[in-house]
């Protein structure tokens, strides 16, 4: 059960009670959070409401307006924790970093966000499909800047005869098509392997067949 309490301080030099009620505010943030991520996914940004994330979380309505000021507020809480997760693990690159490593760890890291938090690849997907109404500047600025930071280090790679391949930017839209995919598509693909959910050798499994085939078709076998 959750936490459904927030405590006042009682004097700034209580520094039990502080960290107390600091203690509280971030498990009924992380709670709440959670519970606004399988909300969104499962209804979408119009279907979902205050309460059903209320319920979700099972704390009182008020105090998640408490934390968040309406839906839209929240909604863009949960789009930016995934963002900030995905950049904490973003693998850093420069044009004398060694290919192979740098390539495999990014697939590898990118598989376990997908099998670690499906929903957040979810509902990021749905945003995006969306028209990303509320991460424009986001797609328009910071992911744009990123990606083609990283291709302008890949194409010095393959001018330096290190990778094989001349478009590094298709690159990046095949490892995040294939691996993106196991979350946003989950449902299809534990399908296809005739179980209801991923188990914990599957990552490892989609990690064997994608890692090989990805660095042979950079020409780093």
């Amino acid at each position: 059960m959750a936490q459904h309490n927030d405590i006042e301080p009682q004097a700034a030099s209580d520094a039990p009670v502080q960290r107390n009620q600091q203690d509280i505010r971030a498990h009924n943030q992380t709670v709440i959070l959670a519970a606004a991520e399988e909300e969104f996914v499962l209804q979408g940004f119009r279907g979902a409401t205050m309460q059903g994330i209320a319920d979700r979380a099972e704390l009182p309505k008020a105090n998640v307006h408490y934390y968040f000021k309406n839906k839209k507020n929240l909604y863009q809480a949960v789009l930016h924790s995934i963002i900030q997760e995905w950049n904490d693990g973003l693998v850093a690159m420069s044009v004398d970093s060694d290919p192979k490593t740098v390539i495999e760890k990014f697939v590898r890291t990118k598989l376990h966000q997908a099998f670690a938090h499906p929903n957040r690849h979810k509902l990021f997907a749905l945003e995006v499909i969306g028209g990303a109404p509320h991460l424009h500047e986001f797609m328009s600025a910071t992911m744009k800047a990123w990606a083609l930071d990283k291709a302008q280090v890949m194409k010095t790679w393959h001018k330096q005869g290190k990778i094989g391949i001349a478009d590094p930017l298709q690159l990046l839209i095949l490892i995040w098509a294939t691996t993106q995919r196991y979350a946003e598509f989950e449902t299809e693909i534990v399908g296809l392997m005739e179980k209801r959910e991923y188990d914990q050798q599957d990552e490892a499994r989609a990690a064997d067949f994608l890692v090989p085939f990805i660095l042979r078709g950079c020409g780093l076998e």
